[in-house]
C-alpha cells in the first residue's frame, strides 16, 4: 500500500512555506523529525486535554517526562522503542469510541498516515527535542548555490539555496527608481526627493547603492521612522487610557527612542536601558527616561476602581509587553495556568512578575514616581549632578536617623488613649493589646476625616522629646500580599492638657527615604503629609521631634488632632484604621535635629532642590524601586485571580531558558542582563526577525508575537540563525549595520513584479523569489503626502502636536480637553509627533491599521478597505496636501496641462510619466476644469482659479494611486 512518508511530508511543508530543508532525491525514509512532524500533531490533537491547561489522566504532551510515566490509568503513554506497548498507539488506533483519542466529541480520528508516523517515531526511540525557538541559534555554514554571482551578501546564499531546492530563479534586479523608493521609505519613512532620484539615476556620476544606503542611515529621519515601531511595542500614548483617558507627559521617551535609533545604540543596551535603566550604576537622565517604556501602561483614574487591582494589571502588562516585544513568547498565556503548548509552568509567570512587583508606582492619576526632565538637554548633566547630591544628602540623613532609632529603640513609652472622637460617622474603638493600646477606625469613613484623641501621660514621665505614631494593617500577615487601604496624615497637632499649650514640632521622620509626599507637610499645613499612600501592606511609623523638650506637669495629658484630607485615585478616603502612639524622653532626637551637621545638611538639601526646580523641565513617569525595607512579596495567583494568593515566589526565569547571571541582588537589572545575554535563544532572533518583517512585509517567522509551538515555523530557519548570530556577535548588536546588509542584498534588490509561475505557488512571497512590495504604513502615507506637496516640516523633538483632523473626533469625558489644531509648521510635522489619545487615536492612522496602543502591538496586520481611499481623498490633511501639490505642479516651466500633470506624477512617484499615466490624468483634469468653469462658487471652495482647482483634483487623485501608496 502506498504510504505517505517523511519525504512527501517535507515536500508538502516546503511548498507550504513552513520547512526549509532541501528535498532529497533519495527515496529512503528519513528519521521522523519530532519538531516538524510529531509536536504539531500533539498540538493539534492532544494538548487541549493533555497539555499545560488541562492534564487529563495526569498526562501532558508538553514535557517528555510526563509521557514516559504511567498516567492515572496506570498505562504508560509512550514506551520508547516499543510502539505496541505504548498506550497512545492503542488509543489513537482503536475503533472503540469509549477509548479512542481524541474522543469523537473532540474531533475526528487521526489519519492512518499520522498514526504510522507516530508509530515509527516511537520505534526510533521517541527522540524528543525542545521547540527550535528555545534552543540557542547555531552557526550555519553558507550553503552552496547555483548562482554565486547573484549573491551580494552572505544572507543571499540561504535564500538562493531555498529557491534552488524549489527549482525557482530569483527575479531580475529592480530598476534604480524602484529600489531607491523602496530603500528610502524603509530606512527613513519618506519618499526620495527629485534631487535624490536624479543623483541616483542620471548620468555616469550616479551615486552607488552603498552611498545611498549610508546617506539614508545617517539621516535624522531614520530615527523618526524606526521609533514608530517601538512606540507600537511600548504602547506609547499621550493619555492614560480607560474611560477617563487623561493626558500625561511622556514625549521625552519618544525623543529618546528617536535619538537611540539615530545614534545606533547597540540593541542589547537599547533593551537593557528600557527594562532597567534606572538601576544602572551612575544612571543618567536618559537612562531613566528609557524606562518610561515600562510606565506606559494604562492608568485607571475612574472613581470606584480598586487601586491595587489596577496596579497589578499594570505590572502584569509590563511582563507581557516585555515577553512580546523582546522574546516573541505568548507569556500572558500562563497567568492562569501552565502554557498550553510550551513547557513553561504557571508558577514561572509569577516568578517573573516578582521582578516588576517591587516598583514604587501605584494606579494613581499623578503617575508618580516622576522624573523632572530638562527641556534643554544641555542641562541634563547639571540636573543629574543636583539629583545625585540631593540623593546623597537624604541618604546621609537616613543613616543618621536609623542610628538614632537603633539607640532609642527601647526608650519609647506606649500611650494608652482614654477617649477618641471622629468627624463624620466613623466608629472609633480603643482596644488594649497587651502592653500597648490601639486606636481602631471602622464603619463609614468619609473624606476629610479628623480624629481627636485624648491620652493621659504615664505617671513619673517628666519630659518628652519626640512622639511616635505606628500604623498597622488590620491583618498584618494578609496585607503583605493583599494591601489594605492606606492613608496620608495631612495635619498633625498636639496639645498639652490641661493648660492647652500647643506643642511645636521641629521635624518629622518617616520610614521611607523616598516618600510620595513630604512627611514634613504634616506639621507645616502643606499639600502632602506622612503615610503609606494609597495602600498599607506592613507596619509603618513616623517620629515627630519636638522643637524643644516638653516638661510634663503631674497629671498631664496629651490631645492629638489627626487630619486625613487625601483621597486615592479610586476616591477612597485615606484614613489610618489601626494606630498606636508612644513618646520618648531620649535627648538623642533633640541632639540630632539641633546638630550642626543636620542643620547644614537640611540647608544644603533645600538649596539643591531649589536650584533643580529652576531648571525648566517636564515631569514624566519612570521606573523606580521600592526601598528594601518596604519591598513587596509576590505570590502565585490561583487560576490567575489576583484576589486568591497561593505560594510566595522569588524572582526567576523559566527553566527552559538560560539561567540568570550571578548577582548580589536579583532584580530587574539582573533580569535585563539575562535577556540580552548571548546565551538567550530568542533576543537576537526576535530582533532580526522584526527588522526583516519591516523590510520584506513578512517575518522569517510570520508570527512576530509568537515564536512558540503555536506560532508559525520559520520559512528560512538557517537564515534566521545566521542573522541572529551575526547581529549579536559580528555586528555588535548594531541595527544600522544589519539593515545596511539587508537593503544591499540581492534578495532585497529584486524586482517586485509578480511572475506567472509564482502567482499560485508563492503568492505571499515566502520563498523570496521576488522583491518586496508593501503598502506604506499609516504614518508614511501621511508623511509622504506632506513631503511631495512641500508642506512637511523638518522640525524634530518636543511636545506632541495636533495637526488637522476632522471635526468632532474628541468627546473627552470628565474634562474639557479639546483638539486644538497646532499653528505654523507644527501642523505639518511628521506623524511620529502627533498627539496620541488612546480612546480617540488620530483617525487617519486608525483607518490605515495603526493600533490604539492600549496594549503592546507586535505587528500591524495590513488591510485594504474603501475607508482608506475616503481618508486620502477627503481628510483635511490630504486635501490641504493636494492643494499644495497642485501649486507645485502649476509652477513648472510650462503652461501646458500635460506637462504640469507629468511633473505631478514625478513628484508623487519618483518616476517619469508616460502616455499611459498622462492620458487618464489629463482626462480628469479637463472634466474637472469644465465643471469648475461652469460653477464659480464650487471652484472657489477649492482654489482661486478654475485651473488651480482642476489641478487640485488631479493632485488629490495622485495621492490615491497604487504607485504612491506602496513602496
Amino acid at each position: 500500500m502506498f504510504r505517505i512518508g517523511p519525504f512527501w511530508i517535507r515536500s508538502t511543508l516546503v511548498l507550504l512555506g513552513v520547512w526549509s530543508l532541501p528535498i532529497f532525491a533519495s527515496t529512503e525514509e528519513q528519521p521522523v523529525d519530532f519538531a516538524a512532524e510529531i509536536r504539531p500533531l500533539f498540538n493539534k490533537n492532544c494538548v487541549m486535554c493533555h497539555g499545560g491547561v488541562k492534564r487529563a489522566g495526569d498526562i501532558s504532551f508538553i514535557v517528555r517526562d510526563r509521557v514516559l510515566e504511567p498516567g492515572k490509568s496506570g498505562e504508560i503513554p509512550i514506551v520508547p522503542g516499543h510502539p505496541d506497548k505504548s498506550e497512545v498507539i492503542y488509543r489513537v488506533g482503536t475503533t472503540n469510541e469509549e477509548d479512542r483519542m481524541p474522543p469523537p466529541k473532540h474531533g475526528p480520528a487521526l489519519p492512518k498516515e499520522d498514526i504510522e508516523r507516530l508509530r515509527r517515531w516511537i520505534q526510533e526511540g521517541a527522540p524528543w527535542t525542545e521547540h527550535w525557538a528555545y534552543v540557542p541559534p547555531k552557526p550555519q555554514p553558507l550553503p552552496k548555490v547555483s548562482r554565486p554571482g547573484w549573491c551580494r551578501e552572505p544572507l543571499d546564499r540561504f535564500v538562493l539555496a531555498r529557491l534552488d531546492a524549489e527549482k525557482l530563479k530569483p527575479a531580475k534586479d529592480a530598476d534604480r527608481v524602484q529600489w531607491l523608493r523602496r530603500a528610502t521609505f524603509d530606512l527613513t519613512g519618506l519618499p526620495p526627493t527629485r534631487e535624490e532620484t536624479a543623483a541616483f539615476t542620471e548620468g555616469w556620476w550616479r551615486n552607488s547603492y552603498e552611498d545611498v544606503v549610508d546617506r539614508l542611515l545617517a539621516s535624522p529621519a531614520f530615527g523618526e521612522r524606526w521609533a514608530v515601531l517601538w512606540m507600537d511595542l511600548a504602547r506609547y500614548a499621550e493619555t492614560q487610557g480607560y474611560e477617563k483617558d487623561s493626558g500625561r507627559n511622556v514625549w521625552p521617551y519618544r525623543d529618546w527612542l528617536i535619538r537611540a535609533c539615530n545614534d545606533d545604540l547597540p540593541y542589547d543596551q537599547f533593551a537593557l536601558k528600557q527594562i532597567a535603566g534606572d538601576l544602572l550604576p551612575d544612571a543618567t537622565i536618559d537612562d531613566e527616561v528609557a524606562t518610561t517604556m515600562q510606565r506606559l501602561t494604562p492608568t485607571n483614574a475612574e472613581g470606584g476602581t480598586d487601586d491595587e487591582e489596577y496596579r497589578i494589571a499594570a505590572v502584569l502588562d509590563r511582563v507581557n509587553t516585555l515577553w512580546t516585544s523582546f522574546q516573541g513568547v505568548t507569556f500572558r498565556c500562563i497567568q492562569c495556568h501552565a502554557h498550553p503548548y510550551d513547557p513553561i509552568d504557571h508558577e514561572d509567570f509569577y516568578r517573573f512578575v516578582s521582578f516588576y512587583n517591587t516598583s514604587r508606582d501605584w494606579d494613581q492619576p499623578g503617575d508618580a514616581p516622576l522624573l523632572s526632565v530638562p527641556l534643554n538637554r544641555d542641562d541634563n548633566a547639571r540636573a543629574r549632578a543636583l539629583d545625585a547630591r540631593a540623593t546623597a544628602l537624604v541618604a546621609d540623613e537616613r543613616s543618621q536617623v536609623t542610628e538614632v532609632e537603633t539607640k532609642t529603640e527601647t526608650d519609647w513609652a506606649p500611650l494608652h488613649p482614654a477617649a477618641a472622637e471622629s468627624t463624620g460617622k466613623a466608629t472609633l474603638e480603643i482596644k488594649p493589646d497587651g502592653k500597648v493600646t490601639e486606636l481602631l477606625t471602622s464603619g463609614t469613613i468619609s473624606d476629610n476625616t479628623r480624629l481627636t484623641v485624648t491620652i493621659p501621660l504615664p505617671d513619673g514621665l517628666r519630659q518628652i522629646t519626640a512622639l511616635r505614631i505606628d500604623a498597622l494593617p488590620k491583618n498584618v500577615e494578609a496585607a503583605l500580599l493583599t494591601p489594605e487601604t492606606g492613608f496620608v496624615l495631612t495635619q498633625f497637632k498636639a496639645k498639652l492638657l490641661p493648660a492647652g499649650t500647643e506643642i511645636e514640632f521641629a521635624h518629622v521622620f518617616g520610614d521611607d527615604d523616598r516618600p510620595f509626599s513630604d512627611p514634613e507637610q504634616s506639621i507645616d499645613k502643606g499639600r502632602g503629609g506622612w503615610g503609606p499612600f494609597p495602600r498599607i501592606d506592613r507596619p509603618r511609623h513616623a517620629v515627630f521631634v519636638l522643637k524643644h523638650p516638653l516638661e510634663i506637669p503631674t497629671g498631664g495629658s496629651l490631645q492629638f488632632s489627626l487630619s486625613f484630607d487625601a483621597a486615592s485615585g479610586d476616591q477612597t478616603p485615606q484614613v489610618m484604621t489601626r494606630g498606636r502612639f508612644s513618646v520618648t524622653r531620649s535627648e538623642e532626637w533633640t541632639r540630632l535635629v539641633e546638630s550642626a551637621p543636620f542643620t547644614q545638611r537640611r540647608r544644603e538639601l533645600a538649596e539643591t532642590r531649589g536650584l533643580r526646580s529652576k531648571i525648566p523641565a517636564v515631569d514624566i513617569p519612570v521606573m523606580s524601586e521600592q526601598p528594601a525595607n518596604l519591598r513587596r512579596e509576590t505570590a502565585v495567583f490561583v487560576r490567575g485571580n489576583w484576589m486568591q494568593k497561593g505560594d510566595v515566589v522569588s524572582p526567576a526565569v523559566p527553566k527552559i531558558f538560560n539561567p540568570l547571571p550571578p548577582a548580589e541582588v536579583t532584580n530587574r537589572l539582573t533580569m535585563a542582563q539575562w535577556l540580552v545575554s548571548k546565551d538567550n535563544p530568542l533576543t537576537a532572533r526576535v530582533a532580526v526577525n522584526r527588522l526583516w518583517e519591516e523590510l520584506f512585509g513578512t517575518g522569517i517567522v510570520e508570527t512576530l508575537e509568537d515564536f512558540g509551538s503555536s506560532g508559525t515555523m520559520p520559512s528560512h530557519p538557517e537564515l534566521l540563525d545566521y542573522l541572529a548570530l551575526r547581529f549579536q556577535n559580528d555586528l555588535g548588536w548594531s541595527r544600522k549595520k544589519l539593515l545596511r546588509e539587508l537593503v544591499l542584498s540581492g534578495t532585497y534588490r529584486q524586482d517586485a513584479a509578480m511572475r506567472p509561475e509564482l502567482a499560485d505557488r508563492d503568492p505571499r512571497n515566502r520563498l523570496l523569489a521576488r522583491g518586496p512590495r508593501n503598502r506604506l504604513s499609516a504614518e508614511m502615507v501621511r508623511d509622504q503626502a506632506l513631503a511631495i506637496s512641500g508642506l512637511l516640516s523638518s522640525k524634530m523633538y518636543g511636545a506632541p502636536v495636533m495637526p488637522l483632523q476632522p471635526e468632532g473626533i474628541w468627546r473627552s469625558v470628565y474634562s474639557n480637553a479639546k483638539w486644538e489644531t497646532s499653528a505654523g509648521e507644527d501642523r505639518h510635522r511628521r506623524a511620529v509627533y502627533t498627539y496620541w489619545k488612546r480612546t480617540a487615536a488620530y483617525p487617519s492612522f486608525v483607518t490605515f491599521d495603526a493600533p490604539s496602543r492600549d496594549v503592546c502591538t507586535a505587528r500591524r496586520i495590513p488591510t485594504s478597505t474603501p475607508l482608506q481611499a475616503l481618508v486620502t481623498m477627503n481628510d483635511p490633511v490630504y486635501f490641504e496636501a493636494a492643494q499644495a501639490l497642485a501649486a507645485r505642479m502649476a509652477v513648472v516651466d510650462s503652461t501646458k496641462p500635460a506637462d504640469q500633470l507629468a511633473a505631478g506624477w514625478e513628484l508623487a512617484t519618483g518616476s517619469r510619466a508616460g502616455s499611459r499615466q498622462i492620458k487618464p490624468l489629463l482626462g480628469l483634469y479637463e472634466r474637472s476644469l469644465a465643471k469648475f468653469q461652469a460653477d464659480a462658487e464650487k471652484s472657489g471652495h477649492v482654489a482661486t482659479r478654475p485651473e488651480f482647482a482642476a489641478l487640485t483634483v488631479v493632485a488629490n487623485a495622485l495621492l490615491n494611486v497604487d504607485a504612491v501608496l506602496t513602496k
